[in-house]
């Protein structure tokens, strides 16, 4: 008995083009998922430093963990603006603005665009 083996086939290489298929697409998926460039800015100055002296009423804004206060008064949103409207001269006045210890960042800087999307345009933020 004789056993006669089957000719031995070249190796076939794999194709590299499904990879490179593969690669292009998570190429283009990447490239439209992110995001380029910058959402917004908030202009933000520091108080202090010696500048001027205050004019008009006192306009401190706290913001807090559950709440905001103006002048130590508990107020919503809407009537926060409406009461820094009646304290303010002119838009430009400088109004301070402190956050509590637990307040989050978030609520700082919503806080802030709240007050800028009203025209109050020159906020200074106080340390804690």
């Amino acid at each position: 008995m004789s056993f006669r083996f089957a000719d031995a086939r070249p190796r076939r290489r794999p194709s590299l083009t499904p990879m490179i298929d593969v690669v292009f697409l998570l190429l283009v998926f990447f490239m439209l998922a992110a995001r380029f460039g910058q959402e917004g800015a908030l202009d933000l100055s520091l108080a202090g430093g010696g500048a001027g002296a205050w004019e008009g009423p006192p306009r401190l804004v706290q913001v807090e963990e559950q709440g905001l206060r103006l002048n130590g008064v508990a107020r919503d949103e809407q009537g926060l603006i409406q009461a820094l409207t009646g304290l303010v001269g002119s838009e430009t006045d400088l109004i301070l603005i402190q956050p509590d210890e637990g307040a989050a960042l978030q609520r700082l800087l919503d806080t802030m665009a709240l007050l800028q999307g009203a025209g109050f345009t020159n906020l200074a933020l106080v340390e804690p």
